[in-house]
């Protein structure tokens, strides 16, 4: 049965995790509150909770999500590869409102959807959402709405939209505040050799740069490579063999995005921390 619970009262926000702590073991759903907006979260390690919860969206594998951890070193057990970048924005911005695609850990036994080798991280900022993690461990979370409509900004909106397919609500007022709109994750892509926005949110470009100032924006390429110059005693080259073309761009390989849109990853991300549908990430 469908329960919903008033976080901002000490003893409901006792009893409403604990039921969630106990509807995420069964591999049912919930919805709670991030520092961004509402997400709807499941066991990261289930297949069946993560499939519900992708119905109960109303989505499929292609859109998987994000996943939400409650401190900083789980990133090392969920991701491999972590560049020095992507670490740096991790420090600077977790607990906060940034999502990070990074290479997934390939003994871990899960299935998230058709996320090719990669996850979408995020540590929200948010008390009720960092304790439901320091209960549950890392959980998959996309945005607490139906594919195609608005965020939820509290439990009740959520509860409008995903109905019973949700076994608890824990309601903690408006996210981020009341009379905002919500404001998703900003998702880096860290899996190639250059950092990437594919996704703006929370933190802007101008702050993801103070840390590390090779960030690309949303849409920028890197800029093309001189060609190499001949040596002067070469011998010279036909007109024939010369081309016009311009020299050839380095590559940036933009991993799939995991719903937000978070993270819809409240952000890959909570639950909230999504490209291709630009739906928030949670």
């Amino acid at each position: 049965m469908t329960t919903t619970y008033n976080c901002t009262s000490e003893d409901q926000r006792a009893l409403g995790l604990e039921h969630a702590q106990r509807a995420i073991s069964e591999q049912k759903c919930v919805v709670f509150p991030t520092d961004t907006v509402y997400g709807i979260a499941a066991d990261a390690f289930s297949p069946q909770a993560v499939t519900m919860l992708l119905v109960s969206k109303g989505r499929g594998r292609s859109m998987p999500p994000p996943v939400l951890i409650p401190r900083i070193n789980a990133l090392d057990g969920l991701a491999t590869d972590v560049s020095a970048d992507a670490r740096k924005l991790a420090e600077a911005f977790w607990p906060g409102g940034l999502t990070l695609i990074l290479h997934a850990q390939p003994s871990l036994d899960w299935d998230l959807g058709d996320t090719k080798g990669t996850v979408a991280l995020r540590m929200p900022a948010d008390e009720v959402a960092q304790e439901l993690l320091t209960l549950t461990g890392p959980l998959a979370v996309s945005s607490a709405n139906r594919t195609g409509h608005a965020a939820a900004q509290t439990a009740a909106e959520a509860r409008e939209q995903l109905a019973e397919s949700v076994e608890v609500y824990l309601e903690g007022g408006f996210r981020p505040l009341e009379g905002t709109e919500g404001v998703p994750s900003t998702i880096v892509d860290a899996t190639g050799p250059l950092l990437r926005v594919v996704r703006n949110g929370a933190v802007s470009l101008q702050q993801l740069r103070e840390h590390v100032p090779g960030v690309l924006g949303l849409g920028e390429i890197p800029m093309a490579e001189e060609p190499a110059e001949e040596p002067a005693d070469e011998a010279p080259v036909s007109e024939a063999s010369v081309t016009d073309a311009a020299p050839e761009e380095t590559p940036v390989t933009e991993a799939p995005v995991a719903e937000a849109t978070p993270a819809e990853t409240p952000e890959a991300a909570a639950s909230t921390d999504e490209p291709p549908t630009q739906e928030p990430r949670p």
